[in-house]
């Protein structure tokens, strides 16, 4: 694919060819400019198996709202649309809804309102409002989902692995692993979540911070094979980069051959005025290797020196390790807290790939639509529940504790604003109708609203927030909700919670909804 082909494929044309037919329904019935309101929200948090998120973390908002902002319908991407045919062998596109399309911004009278990125967010609550000419909106579905799914996945996924780390630094090394160009917005969300460095340079470059990464085996056995050894490759790499020697101890033998030869590279190194940051370990029972590793070091006073762990890492894998660690460290003579100080962790495959969980089920719907007197309630029922749909204009509060942890995001009605009054709050079950929860009002520190303006009269309402700036709000949200929903095994439930109103709304659309299908089918 040509540099120009590919251009294509990413701009208007990058979406789902549904939606384009839809868009020209809407453009047959006279609908297509019709107001309409969309809200991106996710159902489930994700699920790995042996060990599911809490919370999640969400990122991809600003490539979304780049996306938006700079794409257009083009000449070559009508021409293409002009060649589309059916079974029949029938144009599917007609002139003149080609002719709508021509030069049409992607961001056409299109509003945003989101959650900023970098912040805990919660499944069932709104993430993105979008509000616009219904075939415009339509025609943005496939992008924002693409924008904001993985991201978010990847995102959470980090966050979860800084948590395990405890303190230890936490680098994604995912780039070769991950998929094609799409590995930028995996790494990037990464960071977000809060691992310390990527090795994905490019990406590095454009976010303005430092790559990491030491060197592979590939370069130890080139020495090997050249008759130079082990030690060898050690001295060279020590010599090219006295100053950032990390090096990767296991090709030959780690305990026997790695670490000693390893050792004496160090010593050259510090009778050279310069400190080796560590070692790393990429194979093998990780955490008894680590002990036996800071023992050796140890004994040849390199007490300080790092231990970076990879292969095949995610957030339990870390849990293991480190309680292995804590178990079994003191019988070899290592205090087993100043190695777990040490330790770093290199992620890769787990993290950018959110092994045992690929997708998050990140939904775009359609929750009013504007009629001839008025805003409209959209609504989706369906025979699985979980997939039912709340309608309407919503905002989404988080309502914090007297202690001044996170307790319930509440999503109100928008014209409601829950800081307002003395009544106490009253929370209702998305779905069960009947359940509800009342939150004193003396039980509340702080009633916080997450949703704001992202995206207004064609452009961004503000420029990409700094990556230190998201990694803090990350920081500063997990840090205020309670340790039972960061837990990595089987954490406590956040509650996400409709307003009365909001609840109200629900059931009368519901009702009117059922009655009018009964009406329809009699």
């Amino acid at each position: 694919m040509n540099e120009t082909d590919w251009r294509t494929a990413q701009g208007a044309l990058f979406t789902d060819m549904y939606q384009l037919t839809m868009a020209q329904l809407y453009f047959r019935k006279g609908m297509h400019e019709r107001p309409a309101q969309f809200e991106y929200f996710f159902r489930s948090y994700p699920d790995y198996g042996g060990h599911q998120a809490g919370y999640a973390v969400t990122a991809g908002l600003a490539w979304f709202l780049e996306w938006l902002e700079g794409t257009r319908f083009e000449r070559r991407d009508l021409a293409y649309l002009l060649a589309v045919t059916g079974r029949s062998g029938r144009r599917l596109f007609d002139d003149d809804f080609l002719a709508w399309l021509q030069d049409r911004p992607a961001g056409a009278d299109v509003t945003v309102t989101a959650v900023p990125e970098g912040r805990v967010v919660h499944a069932g609550a709104p993430i993105a409002i979008v509000r616009g000419p219904l075939a415009g909106l339509q025609l943005l579905e496939t992008s924002l989902l693409n924008h904001l799914n993985y991201p978010t996945l990847i995102a959470t996924k980090a966050a979860r692995l800084v948590q395990a780390a405890h303190g230890g630094a936490v680098i994604d090394f995912g780039m070769r692993r991950g998929h094609e160009r799409g590995v930028h917005a995996g790494s990037r969300a990464a960071l977000i979540g809060g691992a310390d460095a990527t090795s994905n340079t490019g990406l590095a470059f454009a976010l303005g911070t430092r790559p990491a990464g030491t060197h592979a085996h590939s370069m130890v056995q080139a020495f090997m094979a050249l008759g130079m050894g082990e030690a060898g490759a050690f001295d060279a790499y020590a010599e090219a980069f006295p100053d950032d020697c990390l090096l990767l101890v296991d090709t030959v033998d780690t305990l026997d051959s790695g670490i000693p030869n390893a050792i004496r590279t160090f010593e050259r190194l510090r009778q050279r005025g310069h400190e080796p940051i560590g070692v790393r370990l990429d194979s093998g029972d990780l955490a008894h290797l680590a002990i036996q590793s800071a023992r050796q070091l140890n004994d040849a006073g390199f007490e300080d020196a790092a231990i970076v762990l990879s292969n095949e890492l995610d957030e339990f894998t870390l849990w293991q390790i480190r309680t292995q660690i804590t178990e079994e460290a003191s019988a070899y003579g290592v205090d087993a807290g100043r190695l777990l100080s040490r330790l770093a962790y290199g992620v890769g495959t787990r993290l950018i790939t959110s092994e045992g969980d690929a997708a998050l089920d990140g939904v775009y719907k359609l929750v009013q639509i504007r009629g001839d007197d008025g805003w409209l309630p959209a609504v989706k029922l369906s025979e699985t529940p979980s997939k039912a749909l709340v309608p309407g204009d919503k905002r989404v509060w988080r309502v914090y504790d007297a202690l001044g942890n996170a307790t319930v995001d509440l999503v109100t009605l928008a014209g409601e604003d829950p800081r307002r009054g003395g009544d106490d709050l009253v929370a209702h079950h998305p779905r069960e109708v009947d359940t509800t929860r009342t939150l004193a009002r003396s039980d509340v520190s702080d009633v916080e609203p997450l949703l704001s303006p992202a995206f207004q009269d064609g452009a961004r309402t503000a420029a990409e927030a700094p990556l230190e700036t998201l990694r803090e709000r990350c920081r500063n949200d997990l840090a205020r909700h309670y340790p039972g929903v960061r837990r990595i095994l089987r954490p406590h439930r956040y509650h996400v919670s409709l307003s009365p109103a909001l609840a109200r709304l629900r059931d009368e659309t519901v009702r009117r909804t059922n009655a009018d299908a009964a009406a329809s089918a009699g």
